[in-house]
């Protein structure tokens, strides 16, 4: 196998480990405790920790074996790995939405990456690592108090992300430092570049974990992914002299693949956003939810209806009770039993009775006993 097929496949493996490290770090987000520290005492996380350490390794490996032009691009595709793994081993599909956010994202920043030029080693002196530890961890630090006060679960994990991401960009920066101070023979003076490496990477797992809460896969990942290479970058063309390769046409192409990728971060935070609002809609509507099982609060069995039971029959010579009705229903009229009237009258035109030659009809025997109890009223059409 060739040098440059093996920084492939070892760039594709490495992607795919930060996929599943991201895929358990959701996890542990969504079924563990809440508490910021909590996912130190989970065996779990701590996989996801090593998954996050291999990629990590193999994609330094990759670059041993390849040029940075190809690497770095491929190691974007771990935003297009996530979904569809996501999708096979923890049963979360996503969307059209979120595809095209994804894919967006994911062909902004190669094309980034593709277009940032390398120069000759540099590394940041003393008061360089000074200075860029300094306001790493303020930016880091007021973004992490920005997020307490947001209420909206899907824009505080994006700004946590944010914060993630460029804590583990300024740790890539350290960890060039410290290469090239090996590789000129200066060991003693890497160690507070590896302090600092430590301290930015073991910020940017917390806060990454953090931003997992309650925003899904996708935006989270997306914003980590981004903002990573892209705060590297900056460190790298502002105080490394990098430059975007083919001048200015090759700057206004980098640009317009930042717009892009922030395109795709956009469009994956809206549709995190849309499908949170769907979610509270729904649970203030206060209606039952027909795909679950089980009985409500009446025995009544969830989807299937239930008919009362039929009415017993009123017994002979006793008068039925009328039930109350709503005054959306139609009122019907009272019923009033025959010892209460003297007289019952039909309507013009026909013969009338009294009660008492009823009573003297049914004694000669000529009636049916049943009919003591039958009410005769006027006929609706003569009312």
């Amino acid at each position: 196998m060739s040098s440059l097929a093996l920084s492939v496949l070892l760039s594709l493996v490495s992607a795919v480990a930060y996929a599943a490290g991201a895929i358990v770090q959701e996890r542990v987000a969504t079924t563990g405790d809440d508490r910021s520290l909590a996912p130190l005492r989970n065996r779990v996380w701590w996989a996801a920790v090593a998954l996050n350490g291999g990629g990590a390794v193999l994609h330094v490996v990759a670059l041993a074996y390849g040029p940075l032009s190809l690497v770095q691009p491929l190691g974007a595709l771990t935003i297009v790995f996530a979904l569809p793994m996501a999708a096979l081993f923890v049963r979360r599909r996503a969307g059209a939405t979120a595809w095209r956010g994804a894919i967006m994202a994911t062909v902004g920043l190669a094309g980034l990456l593709t277009l940032t030029g390398n120069s000759e080693s540099h590394s940041l002196n003393g008061t360089d690592q000074l200075i860029v530890a300094g306001v790493t961890l303020g930016a880091v630090a007021l973004l992490a108090l920005i997020s307490v006060g947001v209420r909206r679960p899907v824009v505080r994990s994006v700004i946590l992300a944010g914060a993630a991401g460029i804590a583990f960009g300024i740790a890539s920066v350290f960890v060039k430092t410290v290469a090239v101070g090996w590789a000129s023979g200066a060991l003693a003076t890497g160690l507070p570049a590896l302090l600092a490496i430590a301290g930015f990477a073991a910020t940017g797992l917390l806060l990454s974990q953090a931003a997992y809460r309650g925003a899904g896969l996708t935006a989270p990942l997306a914003t980590v992914t981004v903002v990573n290479p892209v705060i590297a970058a900056v460190v790298g063309l502002t105080m490394f002299g990098e430059q975007f390769r083919h001048g200015t046409a090759g700057t206004m192409l980098a640009l317009a693949c930042a717009v892009l990728a922030a395109g795709g971060l956009i469009l994956l935070t809206t549709e995190r956003l849309g499908a949170e609002h769907l979610a509270a809609q729904a649970a203030g509507s206060g209606l039952p939810d027909a795909s679950a099982g089980g009985t409500d609060a009446e025995g009544e069995e969830a989807g299937v209806p239930v008919f009362p039971a039929p009415a017993a029959p009123t017994p002979a010579g006793s008068v039925e009770a009328v039930p109350e009705v709503s005054s959306s229903a139609r009122p019907l009229p009272t019923l009033m039993p025959l010892e209460c009237l003297d007289r019952v009258a039909f309507g013009p035109g026909l013969s009338s009775y009294t009660a008492t030659e009823r009573r003297g009809g049914s004694s000669a025997g000529s009636a049916d006993p049943d009919d003591a109890a039958v009410q005769t009223l006027t006929p609706p059409a003569l009312r």
